[in-house]
């Protein structure tokens, strides 16, 4: 079996960080959009088994979602409730974090998914899981701690092979 040559193990880690630039940068995006997720209460007329409407005029309240700026939410209400319990985290801190955290996940995740500034863009998201890090540890949310490590072990794994950047917008 011959040994494999220099130029397919460079594309081997260009693929590697292409994948894991692009699941990186598909959580970052799909996450901040959902901030600006929320559900409405609709009423439907009730179907009977042919999926024709009931003829008694019978209706059934259904949960849609919807995607809006006023639907804006960083972070749910219970763990907003939480946070504003700990000491650590005063509200002149947290109020600006809550404000911008959606707009940064998207930049971010278009960011690395394009390879615009790969490197800063990665390091960023990387302070950004840090960051939000330190909340759920302020709360005692383990599993949401061991899910963010899983990210930002990722990221620095991303940040490694990043000199396999074939794929980008920009180099830096």
């Amino acid at each position: 079996m011959s040994e494999p040559t220099n130029n397919s193990t460079d594309w081997s880690s260009s693929l590697a960080f292409l994948t894991l630039r692009a699941w990186l940068g598909v959580r970052s995006l799909v996450t901040g959009i959902e901030k600006f997720s929320g559900t409405r209460t609709v009423q439907q007329p009730l179907l009977d088994a042919a999926g024709n409407p009931d003829s008694s005029g019978a209706v059934v309240e259904v949960q849609q979602k919807f995607y809006s700026l006023s639907a804006y939410q960083a972070i749910p209400e219970s763990m907003r409730d939480k946070f504003s319990q700990e000491p650590f985290m005063p509200a002149f801190l947290t109020t600006p974090f809550y404000a911008v955290l959606g707009w940064v996940l998207i930049v971010l995740g278009i960011t690395v998914l394009l390879g615009v500034c790969t490197r800063v863009s990665l390091f960023a998201m990387g302070l950004l899981y840090v960051g939000l890090t330190v909340g759920l540890i302020l709360i005692k949310q383990d599993a949401g701690i061991a899910w963010l490590a899983i990210h930002v072990v990722m990221i620095a794994y991303a940040l490694t092979l990043e000199k396999h950047n074939r794929f980008a917008i920009t180099r830096s």
